[in-house]
């Protein structure tokens, strides 16, 4: 794929008339820079990990936090504790060495495409708030899942999984309305046409929306994005205001005397985004729709749940073998926590790599069948455009080498979506 990048300089002539030679270059040298960011962030994660497995950091780690647990009065007979110590170092540790990393995609890699709309205060501030939030809800759920699978005898498998089934609903229910607007500010979409034609599609299709928002994804980055959330009858849509050609604070110049009051956003009008028109956005969301329409959501839960059983039907038959235990350091010990990582990180490797394709198939499949929705409902002309303008917009490299496609885009590579629209654009 990188060879793709360096080597296709100029338009193909069957892209001709979808983009033009400058940003067709610019998303050609947007695309290799983030291939080299990739390829050198992958080969780091990759030593580290190898070092730490070779070195013993997972057991020094464990015995360190059997160390502060005990300070703090709790002896080796609480695990649990000592467990939620350990979570706490190793994803502090990940989030310290990680963060080079964020700062050099962010500030430089976007920055020098245009894509960062942050500040180096605004960075810091989301990255210590999505630390506490993340902690906040994952120690707690760690706790009672040891807990199931310590008090659960033979079937704990059927309550763990029956536990985290619990969770990822709740979690799914509640980060809409609760967890996002933490990091961004969420708005009623304004009384008007809009809103109109949104409620009239989502009605013809009996989708029971609720609610549409309109959050600020441009305060952090100029990438756009819609989707949709909710169990039953109470659906919302939220709409990025990069999405939008009217909303997007980036087709707007800053009023007199605004410039400079907000320390946390740095608007860049010199990299106006393009946006989408109302019948585009439609069309979008036309698309977005389809996935509900046509069960895909549904779906893809029922498989994310069959595969999370068995994991922890596989790890209720290995987490006794001793031997995994021994191979990571841990001789005298047989933490639960610590089989979990090395079961599910591990030794499910290859099976996730595995899975991870047959997902991304499925997932392209989904995404033709609801461009086909979108058609079906009159929208075919309009996604097609909308499609041109959001690659034009987030800078998508339309070109890619065949094998890079199958194994790593979850969506269809641009040309394929719009032939496949093209038909009924011109009927």
């Amino acid at each position: 794929q990188r060879r793709v990048y360096r080597t296709t300089t100029h338009v193909p002539q069957e892209l001709g008339q979808i983009m033009d030679s400058e940003t067709f270059e610019k998303s050609r040298l947007y695309q290799l820079d983030k291939s080299t960011f990739s390829f050198w962030s992958g080969l780091y994660s990759e030593v580290e990990g190898t070092m730490i497995l070779l070195c013993g950091g997972i057991p020094f780690l464990w015995k360190l936090s059997g160390q502060i647990s005990g300070r703090a009065g709790f002896g080796p007979e609480y695990e649990i504790v000592q467990s939620l110590v350990f979570l706490l170092l190793a994803t502090l540790f990940s989030a310290v060495t990680g963060l080079p990393w964020s700062l050099y995609n962010t500030f430089v890699i976007e920055e020098k495409h245009g894509f960062n709309q942050q500040t180096l205060g605004f960075f810091f501030k989301d990255a210590i708030k999505k630390f506490v939030v993340t902690q906040c809800i994952l120690l707690p759920v760690t706790s009672l899942l040891l807990y199931i699978i310590k008090i659960g005898g033979d079937y704990f498998f059927i309550y763990a999984w029956l536990f985290t089934l619990v969770v990822s609903l709740v979690l799914v229910t509640i980060y809409a309305d609760y967890i996002a607007p933490l990091f961004d500010k969420f708005i009623p979409l304004p009384e008007g046409e809009l809103k109109q034609q949104i409620e009239t599609m989502a009605k013809s299709i009996d989708f029971p929306l609720t609610k549409v928002y309109v959050v600020e994804g441009s305060k952090r980055s100029s990438h756009s994005n819609a989707y949709f959330y909710g169990f039953f009858k109470n659906k919302r849509i939220v709409l990025f205001d990069t999405l939008l050609e009217d909303y997007s604070a980036l087709n707007k110049e800053p009023a007199e005397g605004e410039e400079g009051e907000n320390e946390e956003t740095k608007s860049k009008t010199k990299n106006k985004k393009q946006g989408c028109k109302n019948e585009e956005v439609l069309a979008v969301l036309g698309h977005e729709l389809g996935h509900w329409k046509l069960g895909h959501t549904v779906k893809n839960i029922i498989i994310s749940q069959m595969n999370s059983f068995l994991c922890f039907f596989l790890f209720a038959v290995l987490i006794g073998q001793k031997e995994l235990f021994a191979a990571f350091g841990f001789y005298d010990t047989q933490p639960t926590l610590i089989g979990l990582m090395i079961i599910f990180q591990f030794i499910f490797s290859p099976y996730n790599e595995v899975l991870s394709f047959c997902l991304t198939v499925l997932s392209r499949r989904f995404e033709f069948q609801a461009d086909a929705f979108a058609k079906e409902l009159g929208k075919a002309k309009d996604l097609y455009s909308a499609l041109i303008k959001l690659n034009k917009d987030n800078l998508g490299f339309p070109v890619s080498d065949w094998i890079f496609s199958m194994w790593h885009y979850s969506h269809p590579p641009l040309l394929e979506r719009l032939q496949a629209l093209k038909d009924a654009k011109q009927e």
